[in-house]
């Protein structure tokens, strides 16, 4: 029985289970049902998605960065903090500042103790003020790509984003045809201040609201500032009770140099067993 070691760590709230794959003991045919079995809550380890450390040969390393329902993403904020932590702990790279790849492209990261700011690929796609019918009632979105295709949705008040039915109106906008094939994450947004912002998030992948998201305080911090509604550095506060800063450049409706920062913390580590993946991986299942 080969036993699989792993770090579990948290973003904000956003968990991961973090494996160290540079000696490809994980074939990339066997991890969506691996990464199925593995963030199974109460189950398993449970995880909002899974990590797998890879070789490059450009870069310090690669990722690959998987949605707990086994659906593979492009990019991860919260989880690129916590990859980034987790080589430098390791020793997978020794220097506080690194570049690792990415499907979105590749990011560069800085580690300070427990603090980590990466720097995120540029985002595109931006269109405001998108009508979208759902539930009955008609939603003005703005929609973004940070990484990974967003929407987000400003609210009155924390308090009526408090009482927000994240679930029912995020999963119907993540489908919404508006936006297939490849759906999107859906953020609602209170303003709090001239730079700082609430949020609350429904992931795709993870098909369910989360307690942070990197890439949708991005989008809507991004979108907020747009409106003019906050300037930069914005402080996003998370479900999760964390927050979330994010340092850009702005001209008009372009963004540059975007930053996010935020704490990525070891919650343990130990070693994945057989028994717990169930039938997720031959090589593993014996």
């Amino acid at each position: 029985m080969e036993r699989i070691p792993f770090f579990k760590m948290t973003g904000s709230g956003n968990d991961f289970i973090l494996i160290d794959n540079r000696r490809g003991m994980i074939p990339s045919e066997r991890c969506p049902d691996l990464v199925k079995a593995v963030c199974r809550r109460k189950l398993s380890a449970g995880a909002d998605g899974v990590i797998l450390i890879e070789n490059d040969p450009e870069c310090d390393f690669a990722w690959r960065f998987y949605n707990a329902d086994g659906s593979e993403a492009e990019m991860c904020g919260n989880g690129a903090r916590c990859a980034a932590r987790f080589a430098h702990l390791q020793g997978i790279v020794s220097r506080s500042t690194m570049t690792f790849r990415t499907l979105a492209g590749k990011i560069q990261a800085h580690v300070d103790g427990l603090r980590v700011r990466v720097q995120m690929t540029p985002p595109h796609g931006y269109r405001p003020n998108v009508d979208v019918v759902v539930a009955d009632q008609t939603l003005c979105v703005h929609a973004i790509n940070t990484g990974v295709p967003h929407v987000v949705f400003f609210l009155d008040s924390p308090n009526t984003l408090s009482q927000w039915d994240v679930f029912s109106v995020g999963r119907a906008l993540r489908y919404h045809s508006l936006f297939a094939p490849a759906g999107t994450n859906a953020n609602f947004v209170a303003v709090l201040g001239p730079s700082q912002l609430k949020i609350r998030t429904y992931e795709r992948g993870v098909e369910e609201e989360t307690l942070a998201c990197g890439t949708g305080s991005i989008a809507a911090a991004l979108i907020a500032a747009a409106h003019g509604y906050v300037r930069p550095p914005v402080h996003v506060e998370t479900q999760s009770g964390e927050t979330l800063v994010i340092h850009f450049h702005q001209e008009g409706e372009e963004f540059r140099d975007v930053f996010l920062e935020g704490d990525a913390r070891v919650v343990y580590e130990g070693l994945l067993w057989t028994e717990t993946l169930g039938a997720a991986s031959g090589k593993h299942n014996q």
